[in-house]
């Protein structure tokens, strides 16, 4: 029972550090304008919940990651993970 809290806790983090990373690799590499000036625009724009739900598709992957590799507790971690995330871009989107 102990393993089965800790992977899916393993998964969740996973989840958050992969928006996290997708956040910086989106804002870094695709964006025409500085880091700083990209941040502002977003701010200004009132945009975070778009570049969240852009952010969340590395997500994808390590759920398959975990599908193939048959560890099914950390799947449910990052799917919930994306499910964390997702009800934080509705809350961003409407409030």
């Amino acid at each position: 029972m102990g393993t089965l809290k800790k992977d899916i806790l393993i998964g969740i983090l996973i989840s958050l550090f992969a928006t996290a990373g997708g956040v910086f690799f989106y804002l870094e590499y695709f964006s025409m304008y500085s880091f700083q000036d990209t941040l502002k625009m977003i701010n200004d724009g009132d945009l975070y919940g778009k570049v969240l739900s852009l952010a969340a598709v590395p997500n994808l992957f390590v759920f398959f990651i975990f599908i193939k590799k048959k560890q099914d507790n950390r799947a449910k971690g990052v799917l919930f993970g994306t499910i964390l995330i997702a009800l934080t871009t509705l809350i961003l989107k409407f409030f």
